[in-house]
């Protein structure tokens, strides 16, 4: 069978539109379905789980995609082999039944589609099963009830099949669903917030499976649990004031945090609030984020040569993969296509598509240790942020979670090796070496504090040295400001935006060589040092290819370096970056320091703040 490519001119505009591009999705998988078989192989690559469970998730995760498809009357052209799959699978007599779980199993992740699409289709998915096939759907599904599962987003796996199970008429655990309910809300740390459970991460899982869920579940048990149902929409209402500012007027969000191989799953939220018909935004308001999200994205290659979505970001890239990145685990993207189950006439769909609606050009999320500035067209997002560390220690955690600032339009780049600061992903980031090639930059967090004004953190590369830092956003800018203690001698590299090395790229230093500019096909990314006490030397650091996950060219990442004796130094600089502004013709923010007090001014706008 000739694979078939998605359509990445489709313009998205219309339900059509979208159906068509979920049907292309599927159909570039088509070719690796087996009659008989109850997964699907998308690739060589593997997964601590291991191949089998792989090709297991490979096939749930399709039904994200098809369940809200065939709920909104749309139609799957490989469904028999899906519900064969699904027969296979829960059957303990077949030879390619799914199993029993284990604890900690990845099989519990993917019972959750089968608990959402058993919600949507009410009735209707279980006839096509019969009294035995039922069972054994129901009984494979219940492993999961008492499961021992990580403590995080997880505890709603259980929920959503326990879910299905009500709306469907099968018999339900009411008991299971509170106790995983209980857990979950000891990690809720309010305005709409969580963590990804107790002292974990505040990342893209808050959006694409607490909210997500909990609105599923609003939706379709209000009449069994009305005050919980009441509290979800309540906490997903004052997120979505929060969430709205991670998105640029263009569609693109700002990539932080683990599983960024999702893509489109970014702004599934959205289409759960759609869904269930959340009061927060106007339907063309939240219509107008999904399209032009979609259209992004398909902007990028995204896909492997036959149409399947690859294991990446804006380009393949296994070097930013977790360890549970199977080749079809991308599909969870499909989450977005919960919009798919709206019939024609609801109002999102005759909704004209709105712009974003106004936000302000610095926005603070204390819950998040987060700062979200954006342009004055709305093109660039960028995200400052503190405090945040995946406990897990996933590949590349550091790159993820722990760099002082991520950009909508640039990303971040990530680590490549031990030695030598091209490799040490150094953008957005201070890196110390004790001059022998190996850098280390910031990672975990003793202390942070966040005020609508900056971030304040204090880390420790090593335990004898220790680094207060403070973000400031700063119009078109943001200011970085480090007071380092160190009581040996160290070499230091602070890093601006990454942008594309190409022959055509220019690197410009400032007369003083106190700043370094970078011109490149994708963007301007500029540094500047502001400190008088300290100076420092601007230069370019070239990276490896691979190493940005916003494209496969090497990287180019402006840079200002220094050598410290051991003692008590102060390091401040401003940085900005743009893909469509003309940086080179903006000016720098102008910085004073007394003591304590650090006093700035930009474009007629002035600021301070006491640095304690």
């Amino acid at each position: 069978m000739t694979p078939k490519k998605v359509n990445i001119n489709n313009p998205l505009q219309t339900r059509d539109d979208v159906q068509h591009l979920l049907k292309e999705l599927l159909a570039a998988v088509s070719p690796y379905t087996e009659e008989g078989k109850s997964g699907i192989s998308l690739g060589n690559s593997t997964t601590h789980y291991g191949k089998e469970i792989a090709k297991m998730e490979a096939l749930s995760r399709m039904l994200w995609g098809i369940f809200p498809l065939l709920a909104g009357g749309g139609e799957c052209e490989d469904l028999p082999f899906y519900l064969n799959a699904i027969r296979f699978g829960t059957d303990p007599q077949h030879p390619q039944y799914w199993g029993k779980i284990r604890d900690f199993d990845q099989r519990c992740v993917e019972m959750a589609a089968f608990g959402v699409g058993l919600t949507l289709l009410n009735k209707q998915l279980l006839q096509h099963f019969s009294a035995q096939e039922q069972q054994n759907l129901a009984d494979w599904l219940n492993q999961g009830r008492d499961a021992t599962i990580p403590n995080n987003n997880w505890n709603f796996f259980p929920v959503m099949v326990q879910m299905g199970f009500k709306v469907s008429g099968l018999p339900w655990d009411q008991e299971a669903v509170a106790a995983r309910f209980a857990l979950m809300e000891e990690y809720y740390l309010g305005d709409g917030w969580y963590s990804d459970g107790p002292g974990r991460p505040r990342d893209y899982y808050i959006s694409m499976a607490f909210h997500y869920y909990g609105l599923l579940y609003a939706q379709n048990m209000a009449d069994v649990d009305a005050p919980r149902a009441a509290m979800l929409r309540e906490r997903a209402q004052r997120f979505a004031q929060d969430f709205i500012t991670m998105f640029s007027a263009g569609g693109a969000a700002v990539p932080f945090g683990r599983s960024l191989a999702y893509r489109f799953a970014e702004a599934a939220f959205w289409s759960a609030a759609a869904y269930s018909k959340l009061e927060v935004f106007s339907p063309g308001i939240i219509k107008g984020l999904i399209l032009r999200h979609l259209r992004h994205w398909l902007k990028e290659p995204i896909f492997d040569r036959d149409g399947v979505l690859s294991i990446g970001y804006h380009t393949p890239n296994l070097v930013m993969a977790e360890d549970y990145n199977a080749p079809g685990s991308p599909y969870w993207a499909c989450k977005l296509f919960l919009v798919l189950a709206l019939p024609p006439d609801d109002a999102f769909w005759q909704a004209e598509e709105a712009p974003l609606p106004a936000l302000p050009a610095a926005y603070c999320i204390p819950h998040a240790s987060q700062i979200l500035t954006r342009d004055a067209e709305g093109q660039h997002v960028v995200m400052l942020t503190s405090g945040q560390l995946e406990l897990n220690n996933f590949v590349n955690t550091e790159a993820k979670y722990t760099k002082f600032a991520y950009s909508s339009q640039f990303g971040f780049t990530l680590d490549r090796g031990r030695y030598g600061l091209n490799h040490a992903g150094c953008d957005s980031m201070l890196m110390f070496s004790e001059s022998d090639g190996y850098f280390r930059g910031r990672r975990d967090c003793e202390e942070t504090r966040i005020t609508g004004e900056m971030i304040y953190s204090r880390w420790l590369p090593w335990h004898d040295v220790a680094v207060r830092t403070w973000l400031i956003p700063c119009g078109d800018w943001h200011l970085r400001v480090h007071h380092i203690e160190n009581q040996r001698p160290l070499e230091t590299a602070e890093g601006g935006f990454a942008v594309m090395q190409e022959p055509s790229t220019q690197t410009q230093l400032s007369a003083e060589k106190r700043g370094v500019t970078i011109t490149a096909r994708n963007g301007v990314s500029r540094i500047v040092a502001l400190e008088e006490s300290e100076p420092r030397e601007a230069s370019a650091v070239i990276t490896p290819p691979n190493s940005s996950i916003m494209f496969a060219e090497t990287a180019a990442i402006p840079v200002l370096k220094s050598s410290l004796p051991a003692g008590s130094h102060w390091l401040i600089c401003a940085v900005c970056a743009s893909a469509t502004r003309d940086i080179n013709a903006l000016a720098g923010p102008e910085v004073s320091r007394q003591g304590q007090q650090l006093r700035w001014q930009y474009q007629g706008n002035s600021g301070h703040i006491t640095l304690v």
